[in-house]
């Protein structure tokens, strides 16, 4: 319960945060949480661009990091577009947060971890040194088949859908950069080729990072 003071024993998650300790300082009382603070990197991108078949093709390549499938945690109650799924990324990013103590950041792959809008305003979002942006994007064409090609029980076919992730894909394509996204071309290339771009990616930022504790 990385959220309850240990001193005072109230739940805060909007403890203030000294970088310096690092230490999670109590609203309520001012205890200082000494705690690890590291880099949260996040995977995004429409369906269709790649990311299950990457995060499976990374699995086993790093021992320095904790790779996770964003929709593991996924249930009805979040399927909330009113509040832009909030809920959702407050539950990973608490979790991200204290999976991080043993000493390992995460790398979470899900098509919303993608938008930095969706993150940075998260009460947990101050846990983390610093949070880095990847998209895996292609080409319209590729997308489509991609999505057509896929099993019926997954619903992914049909024009609105398809559509809808285009939408997004030419979203990240034209304006991620611009939010501080890198992206990560996957309709030209290979996944094998995908995957060690992609693990160099996650390497660079986890080694350029400081391990906080």
């Amino acid at each position: 319960m990385f959220n309850v003071c240990y001193q005072c024993g109230q739940y805060r998650a909007d403890k203030e945060i000294d970088p310096h300790g690092p230490a999670a300082i109590c609203p309520e009382c001012g205890y200082r949480h000494p705690f690890r603070m590291l880099p949260l990197l996040l995977v995004g991108g429409a369906s269709g661009t790649g990311k299950s078949s990457l995060l499976q093709n990374l699995m086993g390549k790093f021992t320095q990091a904790v790779l996770l499938e964003g929709d593991l945690l996924w249930r009805p109650e979040f399927n909330r577009p009113e509040t832009g799924f909030h809920d959702f990324f407050e539950v990973w990013l608490r979790l991200a947060k204290n999976i991080g103590q043993s000493g390992r950041p995460v790398v979470l792959f899900n098509a919303g971890m993608g938008v930095p809008e969706n993150i940075e305003s998260c009460v947990e979002r101050r846990y983390f040194s610093q949070v880095h942006y990847l998209a895996l994007v292609c080409d319209d064409q590729t997308l489509e088949t991609r999505l057509k090609a896929r099993p019926a029980w997954r619903e992914s076919g049909g024009d609105e859908w398809i559509r809808g992730q285009q939408s997004f894909n030419r979203w990240l394509r034209e304006s991620g950069p611009g939010h501080g996204v890198d992206l990560l071309e996957t309709g030209s290339k290979g996944l094998d080729q995908t995957t060690d771009e992609a693990a160099d990616w996650i390497r660079r930022h986890i080694e350029g990072s400081s391990d906080n504790h």
